[in-house]
């Protein structure tokens, strides 16, 4: 059994902060239920996958613990996490979007002991007894607050009704939810851990500045401000589907390489999205508040309000996606000729002026090049890696991230050598089976 430093030195991190460490000592050396309050950012997500891989039984075949997340971009990111300890612990991430036969018949070969799972996937399975949940020692439930929403409250009811009463719940988030107030369907004797700041509303790295849009039509505003913050990573927030493609589809045409994402896409154009904004080869998200959640990228520099966010919470999670860990970063409003900053942003806002003189487009420093094999087909990341070398003559550091999914994969590339990338990938095999080779950037930007 690994120790947590063992585990932490695996993945780079010399010192877990204040926070991890009183998580990792409460759920290792007591047997109390927790709740964890602590700010987005701040690591939650390893603060108790560490203890609990020190705690599972990995000689066991038995299903130990079930991670509740509202959304499959968490789920999948927090096995990411385990994965990344490189540890005997296996976890298996359930959600909506591809058939629960599937799942079922992966759950049954892998046999995990952790399961990161939206509620109501874990229902589904429960239902079909596609999993068995009396060995499990510990509910821990991410994001509380919006798992405890009315919309997930009967979900969330169910489910935990159907769980061994003896687990231990561990509950996390970075702001209180106001259903616990009236909720019977959690364990009332929690050991409340507070991390957050009772003065500070949002991290004192984070810039905030107001942008001033002379119509109410903000794009042409919205594309020079980007111009202005150059290449950094930026997401902008929108609350409505219909704004997100219409904001979207405006900066491609002015040149910019743009991701967008919000929930009525399906789950592997949500994915592409992400990933192509995670690996470097678009530095715009344009997105619902769906990416104020759940996306553990680490290097958001900008946040833009192009709509105004609803609630203070919702403007807390929003600037919670930059200045993560150590890092500054810039939250923005783009305000119209009747909008005005929300009484509830406590923080100094300061003018930001437009440069009419600064018009170059931005672009990526990454492209990623989509692969029609993956791990149906016996592909693994070092196959990419190899085909990459050899036949495009990359070297070993201009690799960028590859993702390995059952039936195709994604790796990003520089953007300056995709074209010659491609062409000589043009008719290649990959393990001596042929397959396609075609730029996601393109791809994604006609849809």
């Amino acid at each position: 059994m690994k120790t947590i430093n063992e585990l932490t030195e695996k993945i780079g991190i010399n010192h877990i902060n204040e926070m991890q460490g009183a998580v990792v000592k409460a759920i290792q050396h007591t047997n109390d239920n927790i709740m964890v309050l602590s700010p987005t950012g701040s690591g939650k997500t390893l603060a108790y996958i560490l203890p609990l891989v020190c705690m599972v039984d990995s000689s066991s075949d038995d299903l130990q613990a079930i991670v509740i997340v509202p959304g499959r971009e968490l789920a999948l990111q927090s096995l990411n996490v385990l994965r990344s300890l490189g540890n005997d612990v296996r976890g298996y991430a359930c959600y909506g979007g591809r058939p629960t036969m599937d799942e079922h018949r992966q759950l049954r070969q892998l046999k995990p002991h952790i399961i990161f799972a939206t509620p109501g996937r874990m229902n589904d399975h429960i239902d079909k007894d596609n999993v068995d949940v009396d060995s499990v020692k510990w509910i821990i439930i991410d994001e509380f607050d919006k798992c405890l929403e009315m919309g997930f409250h009967e979900e969330m009811s169910y489910l935990i009704n159907r769980l061994p009463f003896k687990a231990r719940q561990i509950l996390l988030s970075a702001t209180p939810a106001e259903e616990m107030r009236h909720q019977t369907i959690l364990k009332s004797n929690f050991k409340v851990m507070d991390f957050i700041p009772k003065d500070e509303q949002i991290s004192d790295r984070v810039s905030i500045y107001q942008v001033r849009s002379p119509q109410k039509d903000k794009l042409e505003v919205l594309g020079k401000l980007l111009c202005q913050l150059g290449s950094d990573s930026t997401i902008v927030f929108l609350n409505y589907r219909d704004g997100v493609e219409r904001t979207a589809n405006y900066l491609k045409d002015c040149g910019f390489v743009v991701s967008y994402y919000h929930g009525g896409l399906e789950q592997k154009e949500r994915e592409a999205a992400i990933y192509r904004f995670s690996n470097g080869s678009s530095n715009i998200l344009v997105s619902t508040d769906l990416a104020s959640r759940g996306l553990d990228i680490p290097n958001i520099k900008n946040i833009i309000h192009y709509h105004l966010p609803d609630t203070e919470d919702a403007f807390v999670h929003r600037v919670g996606r930059t200045a993560r860990w150590d890092a500054m970063g810039d939250s923005y409003f783009v305000l119209g000729p009747e909008e005005s900053i929300p009484e509830y942003v406590e923080a100094e806002i300061k003018e930001f002026s437009l440069q009419d003189n600064i018009t170059t487009i931005p672009l990526p420093t990454m492209a990623t090049i989509y692969i029609g094999k993956g791990k149906k087909d016996k592909i693994s990341k070092g196959d990419i890696v190899g085909l990459l070398c050899k036949k495009a003559e990359l070297e070993n550091n201009e690799i960028g991230r590859i993702d390995v999914k059952d039936y195709y994969s994604y790796v990003a590339v520089p953007s300056q050598k995709l074209s010659r990338v491609l062409q000589r990938l043009a008719g290649e095999k990959i393990k001596g089976v042929k397959t396609r080779f075609e730029p996601l950037n393109k791809k994604m930007n006609k849809n």
